[in-house]
């Protein structure tokens, strides 16, 4: 890797993501603050992006995307779909590279992303944390052995101000199980159980949520059969892994300069 200092902007600044995605890059000896953003009317707006480590970027926080993103040649973003889709229009424009962590995208949004890939590169992953992507791609070896005879059932848990339901990363376990299997995730999906629901429909796969407290992310895949069950579990206990392992996905993108990728195509999990 050439020493070459990696210039990157962060959106959603004042978030808990966004200052663990500052640290991260000021910590980090090959990248540095190159642009901060929030939104209208964040009390943060027009302070130092580092101030709340006792440090001067010497980059502000502004709303302005333009401003925010002009000396920056990446964009890492864990805000919601509507402000992603903002930020996406601007780094298309501008050629500036992103990192996308935000979930809840609809089918439709999921295409206009891949389509501003065709002019910028850019990682896309429900989760960007290393270790859950390794889990992922375990579930997929342990699902195309356990294919008939075990029953999967998705559980995740996440703190009290969590959105979205279930999570992105549950529904990608969800995903990555059914194509292991052969099948849709739309066509075998169960999100929701009560009262007299009848037996569990073999071929199904059910998703259970908790949400409370300050839990940062849990997920557990169960693989019930007969006389012996297997868990599959990550459990994170900190937001830093998801900084850490948008970093790696900033340093894979300086070698791509076009292209929708996701983090197996970062770890190299994709063979």
């Amino acid at each position: 890797m050439e020493h070459s200092s990696l210039p990157i902007a962060v959106a959603g600044a004042s978030g808990r993501m966004g200052r663990m995605l500052l640290e991260a890059i000021l910590a980090s000896g090959d990248a540095q603050v190159a642009g901060a953003l929030d939104v209208p009317g964040s009390p943060a707006l027009g302070s130092d992006a580092t101030a709340f480590l006792g440090r001067d970027s010497g980059v502000l926080v502004t709303s302005d995307l333009q401003q925010g993103l002009q000396n920056a040649q990446y964009l890492i973003d864990f805000t919601r779909p509507e402000g992603t889709l903002a930020h996406l229009a601007v780094c298309r424009q501008l050629g500036v590279k992103m990192v996308i962590g935000t979930t809840g995208f609809t089918e439709e949004q999921k295409a206009q992303i891949a389509e501003a890939a065709q002019d910028i590169a850019i990682v896309m992953a429900p989760n960007m944390s290393v270790g859950v992507n390794v889990t992922l791609k375990l579930l997929d070896m342990a699902a195309r052995a356990l294919s008939t005879g075990y029953d999967i059932e998705v559980i995740e848990a996440h703190h009290r101000h969590k959105v979205d339901a279930p999570s992105g990363t549950a529904l990608k376990m969800g995903e990555v199980i059914a194509s292991a299997l052969g099948r849709d995730l739309k066509d075998c999906a169960v999100y929701a159980r009560e009262g007299v629901t009848g037996e569990r429909d073999p071929s199904s796969i059910g998703f259970a949520t908790i949400r409370g407290g300050d839990i940062v992310g849990d997920h557990t895949v169960l693989f019930a059969g007969t006389g012996e069950r297997i868990e599959i579990t990550h459990k994170s206990s900190s937001r830093a892994t998801y900084a850490q392992g948008s970093m790696r996905a900033v340093r894979f993108l300086a070698h791509q300069k076009t292209g929708l990728f996701d983090m197996f195509d970062v770890l190299g999990l994709n063979t």
